[in-house]
């Protein structure tokens, strides 16, 4: 299996990226705010914007910013500038959220500007931005960098398109820290200029503001460096100063890497031929088909000729050259510096590109962004999903760099994607975490849809980590995430984008899906089969054969004459369905869909704006909603409803597949950039929207579709971007059966998480290629243990339901399968924390351990919540692995609830690598000291069946012999624990010494409403026990328990306890 490479494109192959990769344009751009244009905003401003004038002796007090902006910005050394600036929060309808602490203009004065034209002092006057920073009650700042808009003398005065209304959390992002801003010292700012290495210069300012921690001791602090212009962000504890004397947590544009190519007509400042296509080029084009008649595509992008052939994939010849070119730029060569006397910036691809055999007209030319952020303190770096690669981003410059290429983000449908990979894949997010013993966890999230390139270099020092950040358009939005620990940053970080939704609790069991189940009589084969074995599985789903011609909303109703009734059998039986709708309409005037969609102006424009974009996926010559406008969301989700999605029911959900989007005859198999939305505005600007915002509007329809509008809805989405968690699950998308794959999962779905998508899964088994009965079973153990739990398959592999591989290897499958099912009430559990804190549900072992810097790379085992420890089996024939160990807690074998013998001596007193036993019959899984996990032990086949059974109590105790956890508890499928509060929680906290508590909260009215006997406890194991107790007791009564000194193990059968009422059992010795 290997990617066509001919079909996607390098940075060096990207005009926007070769301009301005490796300091290409560093000479180009040189900002400095202008002192004169900086206004402060505030709850208390008077009318000229100004802050109120108070105490000058409180080194820390807020003063008359004129008065003290003579003192930090040595008199009047400054060129005059104007004084007014222009309000862009007027001006720019796009914009979103508080507003801003401070503005200012930011004017380049590079001598090698892309404009000739200069003011009388030097400045580009057509180069000034505005420069907009928020700082925020939590401790968030957010810089946004935007052209001057309404200014009537340039040629594009409107606003730049910005998504903040699609993306951005409105409803919780914490409001401007206003007065509680403390603008500090003259004498700070000397100490932090003198004592500080990290080589600021020129004037400075400085803010405190925001809580960074509960006690409110921690809050941060943002410098804004005047020239060269440079943002800066430390970390401040009350009463203590010696922050001045550190490096900060984060900065941007200390490596002055920032450019903002502001928009402008042709050839107003350039010199430039546009690219024509010649006549042989032409020539050349008709005849690689060799005059044969093109019938249509397939997913790898390649024709499909009318006499039945396809065409060939043929080796790019310019391939080599171009690695050559990608390897050479690598090589260390003496960078440009913003003095250099010799400079001309790179022409090629400007006003039109060329790629393949698409054009891209570029009618507004370069309007590239991006800019450095730098982590001077840590070396160690995450985040940048979709990759196939590490969960730590690795060098891509420098001599001893990792990668060649630049980590890509533009969600493409890539066939046959490989590993160890910077290219892009379905989705992304913009958000990199870094984590530091010395600093501990910092984020910087890079609001930009558009396609961007981040390089990863360590070679300006030992300790400390630059990125850098170029992308083709949109605006510099960067919001700075202080910390200062992984629990905070994901409270950040959601208050931003939101959290991910409670799912309903049948998609936390086992899907099974195949491209295709046949018909009606495959289904309940397949079905009958799960009962027959007392497999449990929840879910069945139909791939796009299902349809009426790959007509979505559709029926073949050949093969699924009755697709209600299957349903509802399939739903009698405890299971639900999922059938698979992508984007790409067939363009059929008899197909209902396109006709109205057609009728009422709903698909995406040519690049004229006027004609509906044609291009050909699955069902041939296609159209494409517009999902980025309202009005079109909501006609999409009205398409759900009972009446209009003949044959769906209640228990129908979805799978919205090709949504990155996926156009085969297209450039890169995608759309090309210069097609626009209804209003107007390009693809470029959205492309890496398009997915999320399908998504967004299926599962609104999911919801709608119900009179109440009270059901949580499923779906799964391929593509996405930051706040996909909100909508739905995601998933790896098209993988191989290979042991590579299943070992590259668990860093995929960690990097996943770590950009706060929780809900997602690898296809067990690879969905190209054949798995043995080894393979299967070892990757429906690791699926077991993944938050999404789905076995696909291609349409040309062989049939591989559990069954097929052997009655032996079944019940190892199906053992894998129910421990999943009987881990349901904690995967659930953890699911309804992540909806609150923000924090992921799968966890790489920093998330729990940031102190511990040994296994801030370790990416081949995690953490599910903070409870689990889990190592999947990634290689043939391995019986037996290493697994680490943070020694400062027990750990217990969930399969023998025995404690894990460190033997061997504590690396650094922090980890230890234990050498353990995994035959085929076992994957490694460890619970906590410390931690209480419920679980429930009967054998059921699905978990709708499972909803009145007991739970069984796991109790690992520390090394204190204490231990506490929580059980959450709803109906399990409705909105009722938001809109009514109907739920319970169970708070359990157990010092062995003496008691074991539970404290019951919710609502009262639900919790009555329930039959204790529904949420009976009916088992508690207690693990680690060193000593008997003589009695235990509760409610007067005494328990019956089991006690094995060997296996320090304590069993207490039938307590008679509910997990709906608090209570209490007493121990004594």
């Amino acid at each position: 299996m290997a990617v066509d490479r001919s079909k996607f494109r390098t940075c060096q192959q990207t005009s926007f990226c070769r301009r301005h990769r490796l300091n290409r344009s560093y000479p180009a751009f040189d900002y400095r705010v202008l002192p004169q244009s900086i206004q402060l905003h505030t709850e208390s401003d008077s009318e000229n914007g100004a802050m109120d004038q108070h105490d000058n002796t409180n080194p820390t007090s807020k003063v008359n910013y004129y008065q003290k902006i003579k003192r930090l910005l040595k008199g009047d050394e400054h060129k005059s500038v104007p004084n007014e600036m222009y309000n862009q929060h007027s001006s720019d309808p796009y914009y979103r959220g508080p507003k801003p602490f401070l503005t200012a203009s930011v004017i380049n004065q590079s001598k090698h500007s892309y404009y000739p034209k200069k003011a009388t002092n030097g400045d580009i006057e057509d180069e000034r931005l505005e420069l907009s920073l928020y700082l925020l009650k939590d401790g968030v700042a957010r810089i946004r960098l935007t052209e001057q808009y309404g200014r009537e003398d340039k040629p594009f005065h409107d606003p730049r398109w910005t998504s903040d209304d699609l993306i951005l959390n409105m409803q919780e992002i914490i409001g401007e820290a206003g007065d509680q801003v403390q603008m500090l010292s003259s004498e700070v700012l000397n100490a932090l200029a003198k004592d500080n290495d990290f080589g600021m210069s020129g004037d400075l300012m400085a803010f405190q503001y925001g809580s960074l921690t509960e006690d409110g001791d921690q809050t941060a602090v943002v410098v804004l460096q005047m020239q060269p212009f440079a943002i800066h962000m430390w970390r401040s504890t009350h009463g203590d100063d010696t922050w001045t004397k550190q490096p900060p947590i984060v900065s941007f544009n200390s490596r002055q890497m920032m450019h903002f190519e502001v928009r402008r007509n042709q050839f107003d400042d350039f010199d430039l031929d546009t690219e024509t296509e010649s006549e042989e080029e032409k020539k050349d084009e008709a005849d690689k088909h060799g005059g044969k008649e093109i019938v249509g595509y397939w997913e790898d992008g390649l024709a499909i000729y009318a006499d039945g052939t396809r065409e060939e994939k043929k080796e790019n010849p310019d391939a080599q050259a171009v690695e050559s070119e990608a390897s050479n730029e690598n090589e260390p060569t003496e960078s440009p510096t913003k003095e250099s006397d010799k400079f001309h910036i790179d022409e090629d691809g400007m006003w039109q590109e060329k790629f393949g055999d698409h054009v891209d007209s570029k009618p507004y030319g370069p309007i590239s962004v991006g800019g450095d952020i730098s982590f001077p303190t840590s070396k160690h770096i995450y985040g940048l999903p979709e990759h196939a690669s590490s969960m730590q981003l690795l060098t891509t410059v420098g001599e001893d760099a990792h990668y060649k290429e630049p980590y890509r983000l533009y969600n493409l449908d890539v066939f046959e994607y490989e590993l160890d990979e910077t290219m892009a894949l379905y989705g992304e997010v913009p958000l990199i975490i870094s984590q530091s013993t010395n600093t501990g966890t910092v984020g910087a999230f890079w609001f930009n849809p558009t396609e961007t390139f981040v390089d990863i270099d360590r070679s300006g020092g030992a300790d400390g980590t630059d990125t850098h950040w170029i992308s083709e358009s949109g605006v510099i939005d960067l919001f700075l995430l202080p910390g200062p620990n992984p629990k905070i940053i994901y409270e950040q970080y959601g208050k931003l984008t939101g959290r991910v939704e409670l799912p309903p609790m049948f998609s936390l069991g086992y899907h099974q899906c195949r491209w295709n189940y046949r018909d009606e009589a495959d289904v309940y084969q397949v079905h009958d089969k799960f009962e027959e074995l007392d497999y449990p599985y929840d879910v069945l789903w139909l791939d796009i054969e299902h349809t009426d011609g790959k007509r979505y909303f559709t029926w073949d109703k050949n093969q699924f004459p009755n697709p209600a009734q299957m349903q509802e059998k399939l739903k009698s039986q405890g299971r639900n369905m999922v059938t698979i709708i992508d984007p790409h309409i067939k363009r059929d005037n008899n197909y209902y869909i396109h006709k109205e969609a057609t009728e009422k102006g709903l698909y995406i424009k040519d690049k004229t704006g006027k004609k509906d974009y044609d291009g050909w996926c699955w069902p041939g010559s296609s159209s494409y909603l517009d999902f980025t406008n309202e009005m079109v969301r909501s006609w999409w989700s009205d398409q759900f409803s009972y009446n209009r999605y003949q044959g769906s029911t209640p228990s129908l959900m979805t799978w919205n597949d090709m949504n990155e989007p996926s156009v085969f005859n297209g450039p890169e198999v995608s759309m090309q950039k210069d097609l626009k939305n209804l209003d107007g505005v390009e693809h470029r600007e959205w492309h890496n929207l398009y997915g999320i915002l399908f998504q967004k509007a299926t599962a609104e329809g999911l919801v709608r579709r119900n009179q109440d509008e009270n059901i949580r809805p499923f779906v799964l989405s391929r593509s996405f971007f930051a706040s996909s968690q909100k909508y739905g699950a995601i998933w790896t998308g098209d993988n191989e059966s290979s042991w590579a794959h299943l070992k590259i999962a668990a860093p995929m779905l960690l990097g996943l998480n770590i950009g706060a998508l929780s809900f997602v899964g690898a296809d067990v088994g690879g969905f190209f290629g054949n798995p043995d009965a080894e393979l299967m079973t070892r990757w429906m153990q690791a699926g077991a243990y993944q938050p999404f739990f789905r076995g696909h398959a291609h349409h040309d592999a062989k049939r591989r339901e559990p069954w097929m591989f052997g009655e032996d290897w079944m019940i190892k499958m199906r053992k894998a399968a129910m421990a999943r099912y009987a881990l349901l009430p904690f995967w659930y559990s953890l699911f309804r924390e992540a909806s609150i804190s923000g924090m992921p549900v799968m966890r790489a072992m920093w998330m729990e351990y940031p102190d511990i810097e040994e296994i801030y790379h370790t990416d081949d085992q995690y953490l599910i919540g903070s409870d689990l420890l889990v190592k999947p089996i990634t290689e043939a024939g391995a019986t037996s692995t290493d697994v680490i160990f943070p020694t400062r807690d027990v750990w217990y074998d969930v399969d023998t609830s025995q404690k894990v013998q460190m033997s061997n001596a504590p690396q650094n007193g922090h980890i230890s690598t234990v050498h353990v036993q995994s035959d085929i019959d076992k994957i490694p899984v460890y619970q906590r000291g410390g931690s209480v996990i419920p679980r429930k032990l009967r054998l059921r086949r699905s978990t709708q069946m499972m909803t009145s059974d007991p739970y069984t109590l796991y109790i690992a105790l520390d090394q204190e012999m204490k231990a506490s956890g929580s059980l959450y508890m709803d109906d399990e499928n409705t909105y009722d624990h938001i809109r009514k509060g109907a739920y319970a929680e169970a708070k359990f906290a157990i010092d062995f010494a003496k008691s074991i508590e539970c404290k019951t909260q919710g609502s009262s009215e639900w919790i009555s409403s329930q039959a204790e006997s529904t949420r009976s406890i009916e088992r508690l194991i207690i693990m680690g026990v060193e000593k008997k107790p003589t009695k235990m007791s509760s409610d007067e009564m005494d328990l019956n328990f089991d006690f094995s000194p060997e296996q320090h193990l304590l069993i207490v059968k039938k307590p008679q306890l509910s997990a709906l009422s608090s209570w209490k059992i007493s121990i004594e010795y």
